[in-house]
């Protein structure tokens, strides 16, 4: 049920049986193989001690996070580069690669989609 909730978030290129049961059981077990156990504490009754599955999501999460703020980078300088490059266009600067420069933009917003 978790690999046909999380397909429609899938990211473009994954091979057709990524989401299937039996990759995603293997990739779960290969998580927790790797995943150091947390040590338990001794302390008071009640106390919130943290599990495989605790330090998997931190992991992932925290691992998410710096992808996202690559991205994040990435398309901030792309930007500026276009923002400049409209400023050229504008000024009559860059009429002579105006058909590359468009070809480019197409490329770069179909990526993104």
């Amino acid at each position: 049920s978790v690999s046909r909730a999380i397909k429609p978030f899938a990211e473009p290129g994954r091979p057709p049986d990524w989401f299937s049961q039996k990759h995603c059981a293997s990739q779960y077990s290969e998580l927790l193989e790797t995943t150091e156990t947390p040590k338990r504490k001794r302390g008071e009754k009640g106390e919130v001690v943290e599990t495989v599955e605790d330090v998997i999501v931190r992991k992932l999460t925290a691992e998410r996070v710096e992808e996202l703020k690559k991205i994040i980078k990435e398309t901030q300088e792309k930007y500026r580069q276009l923002k400049k490059d409209a400023e050229l266009i504008q000024a009559g600067h860059m009429d002579n690669r105006l058909e590359e420069l468009c070809n480019e933009i197409m490329m770069w917003v179909t990526s993104l989609f």
